[in-house]
């Protein structure tokens, strides 16, 4: 539904996180529309409701005023008359209900307007964050971003309210007072109205105005304070091991005491916006009420047109008394508005090309061949990660990375997983350019189990189940017994319901590897990777899972990014990496003879396993 222009990206422009942008309010109004229009009908129908009910408000004074002068009877007058002020009566009774009814209708028929841009909205942002580029995400502040999103979906609702309840229901009454007023009574009525209507309405926009930044001020030490305490408690065990739960306490108050001052200056503003306002409107009023006393004196005016002059102003005045709060709070949701939308503008870095086909496997029961060719990677220009590498993975073969670290042998998984694109050469699978196929059609043609596991804070069989939605529970334990975790669900008081906890805290880093494991099983992918896969477990349970996983990788393309070596002798293609180059290649067997770098790093670590 909307549509975005080619905008820098957050690394391009040196910004880091959501891109920050201040949008014109028509700007942020145009790009809310389409969502509200989806509901043409609906919109239609509900102003229709809104204009009736005005038109029955604008009703009830003016039978109050009739039913007064009729009650201003004569002695020589038939009592048969008293008939008219009863009818009277009950026509007020019927505008008042009317009112109300033409009111509660119109919130009905925009409820699903609104409801449904909300949920669309929502959905969008929080598709296009799972679009975004791996860069955008280790750059964000999560409270922060989540923070938006909270507040940009609750800012639709009421800037709908606000507009559609209040502004337009005022405007549209302070149209029919002023043309009543015009034509039925002295010119004057309707110029103190006029006045007095253009006088609160710059006051309270210019002052406004003067206090958005101050609210702006507070949203982002808001922000701010709110991302040191999500990351704070995302990092419990941390603060935990270092006892820094003071220095947290105190980083978290400094930015409350930066929001609680931004706070006090808003209110101290909000109460002169407030004090003006009310002079304005006691002025207006007092001049109306004056020309009316005078009007009644005079002979020219009634007692039911001093009624009904009162009257009106009383119901133009008690909605204009909260036009400031509503003005600012429109304001206000149009910032936060223009936070959310900022987020749908942010680069996806790396998108689909337009048409791209599917990944097509030329043999899925042993996977594609992989080619690097002459690529050439950085994250940040100033470093190069990887240089000039190539190599190939013959399709059905295993090939083994090593390296010390930071060499570059987890940015390979990165590429080939499409998290970022190359900035020289090719990867290809199957003789398909990654860049030019649907990212997730590659993605579900590979399956990994990284050496940072991190689970949803839901159950076991939920976060196994995860490689497979809709997985059967007979295919999530087979997963568990192929991954050799069985036995130890089999001993948690719920088995397969126990719940993992934050990020999957409450099981150990072995367990939490054994899920990752299970998870790439039960998905079946094309082609494997795996990343330091047995590096959180115990020698007993890597040496049963390696056979698993052997047994897994035999005559499918697998990569692995290795640094016990002792877990990759069997590899058809060895690499060794260093400086994000490819220094050594070949089978353990040719890199022992080499008498290389890898034949060092394999007599080092022999020398450690026997002094353990």
């Amino acid at each position: 539904m909307r549509h975005h222009s080619n905008r820098p990206t957050d690394h391009d422009s040196g910004i880091r996180g959501p891109v920050k942008r201040t949008h014109s309010d028509w700007h942020i109004i145009r790009d809310l529309l389409p969502y509200l229009l989806a509901y043409k009908a609906r919109v239609i129908f509900a102003i229709l409701c809104l204009v009736a009910a005005k038109f029955a408000n604008l009703g009830i004074p003016i039978v109050l005023k009739q039913l007064i002068d009729a009650l201003d009877l004569k002695d020589n007058l038939p009592s048969v008359l008293l008939a008219v002020p009863l009818g009277l009566i009950v026509g007020y009774g019927l505008l008042r209900f009317s009112a109300s009814l033409f009111s509660e209708l119109r919130e009905v028929l925009f409820a699903r307007v609104t409801q449904h841009a909300v949920r669309q909205i929502a959905l969008e942002v929080f598709q296009h964050l799972h679009a975004l580029s791996l860069r955008f995400h280790l750059n964000r502040q999560t409270g922060g971003v989540s923070r938006d999103i909270e507040r940009g979906t609750r800012a639709i609702q009421s800037l709908v309210s606000f507009s559609l309840y209040s502004i337009l229901p005022t405007i549209i009454e302070f149209i029919l007072v002023l043309g009543y007023f015009a034509f039925f009574y002295d010119i004057w009525f309707a110029a103190i109205t006029l006045a007095a209507l253009v006088v609160y309405i710059i006051f309270t926009i210019v002052v406004t105005e003067w206090r958005t930044h101050l609210r702006r001020t507070m949203n982002d030490m808001d922000s701010r304070a709110n991302q040191k305490a999500i990351d704070s408690l995302l990092n419990f065990e941390t603060v935990k091991y270092f006892g820094n739960e003071e220095f947290e306490a105190r980083r978290y108050d400094e930015s409350l005491i930066r929001y609680q001052s931004a706070a006090i200056k808003s209110q101290q503003s909000l109460a002169f916006l407030n004090l003006g306002q009310q002079a304005i409107i006691a002025v207006g009023l007092v001049l109306i009420l004056w020309r009316a006393t005078i009007g009644v004196a005079n002979g020219t005016m009634t007692l039911g047109d001093l009624v009904l002059v009162n009257t009106l102003m009383i119901q133009l005045y008690i909605p204009l008394n909260f036009l400031g709060v509503i003005y600012r709070e429109i304001k206000q949701s149009m910032t936060d508005l223009d936070r959310m939308f900022t987020l749908l503008e942010a680069d996806k870095e790396v998108s689909d090309a337009p048409d791209a086909p599917n990944l097509k496997i030329n043999n899925e029961s042993i996977g594609p061949e992989v080619r690097f060719e002459n690529v050439g990677f950085h994250y940040d220009p100033k470093r190069e990660i990887l240089v000039d590498v190539s190599f190939v993975i013959p399709a059905g073969t295993t090939t083994a990375v090593v390296g010390r670290s930071g060499a570059g042998k987890s940015t390979l998984a990165r590429l080939l997983y499409r998290f970022y694109d190359i900035q020289q050469g090719k990867i290809l699978l199957d003789g398909q350019d990654l860049r030019l196929v649907r990212q997730a059609s590659l993605r579900q043609s590979i399956g990994i189990v990284p050496q940072d596991t991190v689970l949803f804070n839901d159950t076991i069989a939920y976060n196994i189940a995860y490689g497979r939605p809709g997985a059967s529970f007979d295919q999530i334990q087979s997963a568990a017994k192929a991954a050799q975790m069985d036995q130890f669900i089999e001993h948690l008081p719920d088995r397969y319901e126990t719940r993992v906890g934050e990020r999957g805290l409450k099981l150990s880093g072995g367990e939490k590897q054994r899920v990752a494991i299970a998870r790439t099983l039960l998905k079946k992918p094309s082609m494997l990777i795996f990343d330091e896969a047995t590096s959180a477990l115990d020698s007993k349970t890597e040496r049963a899972l390696q056979n698993e996983l052997s047994g897994l990788a035999r005559n499918r393309t697998t990569l692995i990014i290795a640094h016990r070596l002792s877990t990759i002798v069997h590899a058809d293609q060895i690499l060794v990496m260093d400086h994000g180059r490819i220094i050594e290649r070949g089978t353990h067997a040719d890199l022992i003879e080499a008498k290389g770098v890898y034949a060092q790093m394999w007599q080092m670590q022999r020398q450690q396993a026997d002094e353990i």
